[in-house]
């Protein structure tokens, strides 16, 4: 009984930061040292894998006709773009496959560990703060999903490589990567949004 109100906090803090740009990942495992479920290491990676996989149903769920490309209501041109958008999704995953694949395990043995993850999560938070301030009186380029060029894409992507590094948030790092290459706010959420789909399904793969 107690194991699972234990799982039913950390369930919790996962809804409460799966949308946020800080890493629900890292307060997990903060969380966990406190309420920590006894159950086997295999028991809780599943586990962990469960409830985040929650959240990305959430997200298809809530952009599924956005995200549809056989959407009975788009034309043509409308399913062209959506088609368009997940080739450009595709690219910004290409560098997390590439770079972040063969380095998870290394990571999460050498770095896995609760000041690491309090750390990137200070650190994340003191970047939001600064870029803030430095982007708030400038206009974006990239305005609507259509603006993101597949370069751009592609550099979304480097920057959410950085996730590999436990406690950094992987959405926190797309959106600020984003905003820095010219992105509104919205766009960066967005876009971020749809990368985790490919991204965290292929990370358990």
């Amino acid at each position: 009984m107690l194991d699972i109100i234990k799982a039913a906090i950390i369930g919790i803090v996962e809804g409460l930061t799966e949308f946020l740009p800080i890493s629900s990942t890292g307060h997990i495992d903060l969380v966990d040292q406190i309420v920590k479920i006894n159950q086997s290491p295999a028991f809780m990676a599943m586990f962990e894998y469960v409830i985040q996989f929650g959240a990305i149903l959430a997200v298809v769920l809530l952009y599924f006709n956005k995200l549809n490309p056989w959407a009975p209501s788009k034309s043509k041109p409308e399913r062209a773009a959506t088609w368009t958008l997940w080739f450009k999704v595709i690219v910004a995953v290409l560098p997390s496959v590439i770079i972040g694949l063969p380095l998870n395990d290394f990571m999460d043995a050498h770095l896995h560990k609760p000041i690491v993850v309090a750390s990137m999560l200070i650190l994340y938070g003191i970047l939001f703060i600064i870029i803030e301030n430095y982007f708030k009186d400038r206009s974006p380029k990239i305005t609507t999903l259509a603006d993101i060029s597949f370069q751009t894409a592609l550099f979304i992507g480097l920057f959410q490589a950085l996730s590999i590094v436990p406690g950094t948030s992987r959405s926190g790092a797309t959106i600020l990567g984003a905003i820095i290459l010219g992105a509104s706010r919205y766009v960066a959420t967005e876009f971020s949004f749809f990368l985790a789909i490919p991204t965290m399904v292929a990370s358990r793969f």
